[in-house]
């Protein structure tokens, strides 16, 4: 019988800055979720964070895109929302840019990577949530788990990893999506997915027909849908492991390169990716570094299964995988890297060109400047 798992995030206010949600609005959140569940419009659920970001993590039979469970989603960010007002938060209900629900949190401002999958014996599952970062964050770390035998072995010696995975590359300026056979189109995935201003990675499927969708990533634009900055766009992505998909080990190595991505302060500069638990995803360095924390749980039947010792719907215990030593070295790089990326100021190429930066205050500065001067643009 096929389930759907659904990560639904948006920032929907923090305290003191872009930092972390109050606890009062992941109890808010819980307990609109702890409501779907009884009503049957989701099976299980559990709630994480990454810095400001709040995730709802939701498994049910109702497909991709069911109008019940994007409801119930937007109804417990709303709340998440109406207590950040209340307390006078940061950026209330930054990521929510409509006033009412439509059918579908798509196009609305949260973020969401969900696949519809028939469970193995086995499930393992990853979600990989980033927060400070836009949506190609992830194409350097899932080229490499799903096309780089250097990372992944199991493309060499896994017999049943042997004929690749098909990556469906999404344009989003254009919202055209490519899928590339790979390993026999690397080279022109390559050419393509490295430009990570224009595009990111949408969707692995398996070449093997009885296993379907590998990863799944969160592919909005903030900007692109509000048509101007505000906030930067946090992707999630959601991975099968193990029994023909890469292994954890190997979707977790890359991590372990803190590789430079777009965002973090005001959506407008570039700083490497810091691996980190939920815990201690914080971002105090120049609103950053980006972070990323990595959760791992299993799916079994209509439940999600973590290392809790006496589970129940919607109080799962993810195994976190960043939160350990051996993180650490890629931690301490990543700061490294933050120090020596801020020395530049406001100097390209810590910051991004001005057409890929979110805020937008630079623009019309030369024009202004020109008008101020009575220049005239050209002469």
């Amino acid at each position: 019988m096929p389930v759907t798992l659904t990560d639904i995030k948006a920032d929907v206010g923090s305290v003191a800055g872009h930092v972390t949600p109050h606890p009062k609005q992941i109890k808010a959140v819980k307990e609109v979720l702890m409501e779907g569940a009884k009503s049957k419009r989701i099976s299980d659920f559990f709630t994480s964070r990454v810095g400001d970001d709040i995730h709802l993590i939701m498994l049910h039979k109702g497909g991709e895109g069911a109008s019940e469970v994007h409801g119930l989603a937007w109804e417990a960010l709303k709340a998440a929302s109406e207590v950040a007002k209340d307390l006078g938060l940061y950026a209330a209900g930054q990521d929510l840019l409509k006033d009412a629900f439509s059918g579908n949190v798509k196009g609305m401002g949260p973020g969401i990577a969900e696949m519809e999958f028939e469970p193995r014996k086995a499930e393992p599952m990853i979600a990989l949530m980033a927060d400070k970062t836009g949506p190609s964050a992830f194409n350097l770390p899932l080229s490499k788990i799903y096309a780089d035998p250097f990372t992944t072995s199991g493309l060499v010696i896994d017999p049943r990893l042997h004929e690749g995975f098909v990556i469906e590359v999404m344009d989003q300026k254009e919202g055209t999506v490519i899928p590339f056979d790979l390993p026999s189109e690397l080279h022109y995935y390559l050419a393509l997915i490295g430009d990570v201003t224009k595009y990111t990675i949408k969707r692995v499927r398996s070449k093997d027909k009885s296993l379907g969708t590998a990863a799944v990533v969160s592919t909005d634009k903030l900007s692109y849908i509000a048509g101007k900055y505000v906030g930067k766009d946090d992707p999630v992505a959601v991975l099968r492991a193990q029994s023909g998909f890469p292994a954890v080990g190997e979707i977790l190595q890359p991590f372990m390169f803190p590789t430079l991505v777009g965002g973090w302060m005001r959506g407008s500069h570039v700083g490497p990716l810091f691996p980190c638990s939920s815990d201690g995803s914080n971002p105090t360095f120049f609103d950053g570094p980006p972070r990323v924390v990595g959760l791992g749980f299993m799916v079994k039947g209509d439940a999600i299964v973590g290392i809790e010792e006496n589970p129940a719907v919607g109080e799962h215990k993810p195994v976190d995988y960043f939160a350990g030593e051996d993180f650490q070295y890629a931690r301490q790089r990543a700061m490294e890297i933050a120090v020596y990326m801020r020395q530049h100021g406001p100097f390209m190429f810590e910051r991004l060109p001005e057409e890929d930066m979110e805020y937008t205050t630079l623009k019309g500065v030369l024009e202004k400047v020109l008008k101020n001067k009575g220049i005239t643009q050209g002469k």
